[in-house]
């Protein structure tokens, strides 16, 4: 036997989690199904619900069975789901209810098709940002006066602070704004892009 089929080839699948919220039933589908296939669970930054050393021959028979609970998975052109924070309704410090707008945000946006990578969207329920925003692509701070939006924040080993490019906005117009910025990434790359490269374009929808 050669060494290659010795190995077992094993991957993964990522569970989209809007609001970083675990329904009950997949919760129960994915302990059942990781007791009887032998796969570990992980919750990724991301907070969705990743996966992990899953035996390719199980992948189908997994994803199928978690499909019919409600499940669905992260793949190429999705729409991102919002990172929160818990928000007014669990944390004393919170202002907004944070898990409330990432709905929104995911009703608004997440039947969108071929969406281009790369940008990631937070969520943070008051000016303390545990989620990251202000090193988010797209990031959203709660406040007394209202939403602040960042734009341009990263992580990575040359870390940037997004650039607040709205103050004390309402949630509509935060909603509005996401679009606005989806359509202007949408034309302006064909790949894989951070708005911290886009914020310097002429045509930037917002000047700060």
């Amino acid at each position: 036997m050669k060494r290659s089929d010795a190995v077992r080839k094993m991957t993964g699948l990522t569970i989209m989690l809007p609001g970083g919220i675990v329904p009950p039933e997949i919760l129960a589908k994915v302990s059942e199904l990781a007791g009887k296939y032998g796969f570990g669970v992980y919750v990724s930054t991301a907070q969705n619900l990743r996966l992990i050393n899953i035996a390719e021959e199980h992948l189908d028979a997994i994803r199928n069975e978690l499909a019919a609970a409600g499940a669905v998975f992260k793949g190429p052109g999705r729409f991102p789901l919002a990172r929160v924070c818990i928000g007014a309704v669990n944390c004393n410090l919170g202002i907004a209810d944070t898990i409330a707008l990432a709905m929104r945000i995911h009703e608004r946006f997440g039947s969108r098709e071929k969406v281009k990578p790369k940008f990631k969207i937070a969520i943070s329920g008051c000016p303390a940002a545990c989620s990251g925003a202000m090193l988010t692509d797209i990031g959203i701070v709660a406040t007394r006066a209202g939403f602040d939006l960042h734009v341009g924040g990263k992580g990575g080993p040359k870390p940037r602070v997004g650039r607040r490019v709205l103050k004390g906005v309402s949630e509509g117009e935060i909603l509005d704004a996401i679009e606005t910025l989806v359509e202007f990434h949408d034309r302006k790359t064909g790949k894989k892009q951070r708005f911290s490269k886009l914020l310097d374009e002429p045509d930037f929808p917002f000047s700060g």
